[in-house]
């Protein structure tokens, strides 16, 4: 909900000309979670502004302002709702706009179009191989099976499992998996010789 304020620094003066001028554009944040980005939502805003009577008078309204969260929506776009500003005399009211922001989230980054995510595996299952468990922002459950060496800048690519694409939300980008190595604190000289001996070349 906005104060009562959100319009108020448009003031009372009139311009200079007898013509009309319009009020510079008002912009707010709409902070969206990943999810709501995800899988797309309704936000109901609620704003005051004044509108004049007939004879000039200005009375202070409310309005519920309805914006359809498109699923795929990035930070930065923005969504405009014409003349949504205060009424003033010979002043053509400022157009409201709403720019998406995006909330960070506890599992994934998101990177364009594709979400990222780190998981931690220990140097054993980098070298011999490890299952991954992923759920996803639209609650599904995701086993990913990798059988490559898992090195510190691999990544294992997981096809359509990204954001959808807002032109197209049946196409989606791709979710990323990147990997924090656990290296053991120390190693006995049994251990390192063994070691040694497997990865010989």
């Amino acid at each position: 909900m906005f104060g009562d304020d959100i319009f108020g620094s448009f003031g009372n003066g009139r311009p200079m000309s007898s013509a009309p001028s319009k009020a510079p554009p008002v912009e707010k944040a709409l902070p969206c979670s990943l999810e709501e980005l995800y899988k797309g939502t309704t936000k109901k805003m609620k704003i005051s502004r004044e509108i004049a009577d007939a004879s000039g008078k200005t009375l202070p309204i409310e309005e519920i302002l309805t914006i359809d969260i498109k699923p795929g929506w990035k930070k930065g776009t923005k969504i405009t709702f014409p003349e949504k500003g205060n009424e003033q005399p010979n002043v053509i009211p400022a157009d409201l706009i709403f720019i998406i922001d995006e909330k960070p989230h506890n599992t994934f980054i998101r990177e364009g179009n594709d979400l990222v995510v780190t998981k931690k595996v220990s140097l054993a299952e980098a070298l011999a191989g490890v299952t991954v468990h992923v759920t996803t922002l639209d609650g599904r459950s995701l086993t990913i099976t990798i059988n490559n060496v898992i090195h510190p800048d691999y990544e294992e690519v997981v096809p359509k499992e990204g954001m959808p694409i807002p032109k197209d939300p049946s196409r989606k980008g791709n979710l990323r998996i990147k990997f924090n190595i656990k290296f053991p604190a120390g190693l006995t000289a049994e251990q390192k010789s063994r070691i040694k001996k497997l990865l010989a070349p």
